[in-house]
């Protein structure tokens, strides 16, 4: 995620990874002492844009690496953005509240002596356009000296009576600080990356660009899947917009306006339904031994943990995606290929205030029912306070969506989250009549579930979409095959 964000590690994002404006500008205009502007970061691998929720520092606050300085509302979550260098905050450029801020745009300015923040009182958006920016920023350490690509930023040289030092010579840290090239650094404001969760190779530790351009290249490849549905855009006509229908004088309403979220989520879904072929499965499953299993379970537990039945289905998903792995694959387009994982990585659906979030069980197959059941609390709780970093929540195998807390739910079916090939839609639990000869009245009752599996046919055929079910039917049935 981004290099400024507090929840680590940062993230996983291939579009990052395209050249975008510099987020910061080192300052020499002779009519302001050295500064440095601050854009505003790319915290998600889709943002483009964002909202500016808050901010924590105001005007000659000191500011520290790792403090956050503000909260901004990227497309799926609210999250902190944290500094990664020491000064005085001088200028805001952009007021809290403000919407639609393109990535990269002037937000603020900071300078390193906090004399100078007076000087920044009539500092304005257009001043920081006119900020010189001529010399590239060389990398300090390495073999061989070389010049920033085309899309790092310049620095301007100082004046020659300034009594400041060029950053960009400067190798002396504050106690605490992350040791960093400032290449190295600005590349990590650029691509959304926190220095604390890189390790330097240069000297004394001190991060370096090689060291950016690694942890960049372990993070493309882990998320590769994921970009070429979360990075790429589908090529459709443009719908032909809806006139708004005229309202009666008498008419009483509220109009709430579309959050970035929310229209990511409408964007994302209509996405899904137009370019899926999906079909649903769906099942009747006998829940009776699980809720034994569950209730033997949390009997003896003496308060250490306590497994839920959604608990329970999370491994029982992972069971049947080992058994039919087709139903735990990513459609590919662009790559041209049906990605098969061994690993099972389930989307827990959460609904939170501002939308639905996915959470995610990474490596669930792995993972004893304790471990999943605290971590999907954990994850759960961040989510409602907007508190998931991106990998948290964006990429996963498979999908789980559970409405079994509402009663009223008796089936129900869910679209599918691509490049992903199948969600589960889990309804309640309810009582069923099956014939019982050894019951008084030739009939017991049974709590059963349904379960509906919507699946992505291009990477899972029908019958196969049945032989999942099949498979999920018999560990959920039998729910000592977990243990197998």
């Amino acid at each position: 995620m981004s290099a400024l964000l507090r929840t680590v590690p940062r993230f996983t994002r291939t579009s990052l990874v395209t050249s975008q404006l510099r987020l910061q500008l080192r300052g020499y205009a002779s009519s302001y002492p050295p500064h440095t502007i601050i854009g505003m970061p790319a915290l998600s691998p889709t943002m483009s844009q964002g909202n500016l929720a808050a901010w924590t520092k105001k005007i000659g606050d000191q500011l520290a690496p790792g403090e956050v300085i503000a909260e901004i509302e990227t497309d799926k979550a609210q999250m902190d953005f944290e500094f990664q260098d020491d000064g005085y905050l001088a200028k805001i450029l952009v007021p809290e509240g403000t919407k639609d801020i393109p990535v990269n745009k002037p937000i603020a300015v900071y300078v390193e002596d906090a004399a100078d923040v007076p000087a920044f009182k009539d500092f304005t958006v257009k001043d920081s356009k006119s900020t010189p920016a001529s010399e590239s920023v060389k990398e300090e350490s390495g073999p061989a000296t070389k010049s920033a690509p085309e899309t790092s930023p310049k620095v301007a040289k100082p004046d020659s009576g300034s009594s400041k030092k060029d950053v960009s010579t400067s190798t002396v840290s504050h106690a605490g600080r992350v040791f960093a090239s400032p290449l190295a650094k600005t590349l990590a404001l650029e691509h959304g990356i926190a220095l604390k969760n890189v390790t330097g190779t240069g000297p004394n530790g001190r991060i370096i660009k090689n060291d950016i351009e690694k942890f960049l290249e372990t993070q493309q490849e882990s998320s590769s899947a994921t970009s070429s549905s979360t990075g790429a855009t589908v090529t459709q006509a443009a719908p032909t917009p809806v006139p708004t229908p005229s309202v009666s004088a008498a008419a009483s309403y509220e109009d709430v306006p579309i959050t970035t979220m929310r229209q990511i989520i409408a964007d994302r879904l209509l996405q899904s339904t137009n370019t899926t072929p999906s079909y649903i499965v769906s099942s009747d499953i006998s829940v009776s031994k699980l809720l034994k299993l569950r209730q033997s379970l949390n009997a003896t537990a003496q308060e250490k943990y306590k497994i839920s039945i959604n608990d329970i289905l999370i491994k029982a998903i992972t069971v049947a995606a080992k058994r039919v792995p087709d139903a735990n694959s990513y459609w590919l387009a662009n790559e041209k290929v049906i990605r098969k994982f061994k690993n099972v990585d389930v989307s827990v659906a959460v609904a939170t205030p501002t939308g639905l979030l996915t959470p995610i069980v990474k490596n669930a197959e792995s993972k004893g029912l304790v471990e999943i059941s605290n971590e999907v609390k954990e994850l759960a709780k961040r989510a409602k306070i907007n508190k998931l970093a991106p990998e948290e929540f964006q990429g996963g195998t498979i999908c789980i969506s559970n409405l079994g807390m509402n009663s009223a739910v008796s089936m129900f079916t869910s679209i599918i989250n691509l490049p992903q090939s199948t969600i589960l839609a889990i309804a309640t639990i309810k009582k069923v009549a099956i014939p019982d000869a050894t019951a008084e009245h030739g009939f017991s009752f049974d709590d059963q579930v349904t379960i509906t599996g919507t699946f992505d046919h291009r990477t899972i055929d029908g019958a196969k979409g049945g032989d999942f079910m099949k498979e999920l039917k018999q560990v959920i049935e039998n729910p000592l095959e977990l243990l197998l």
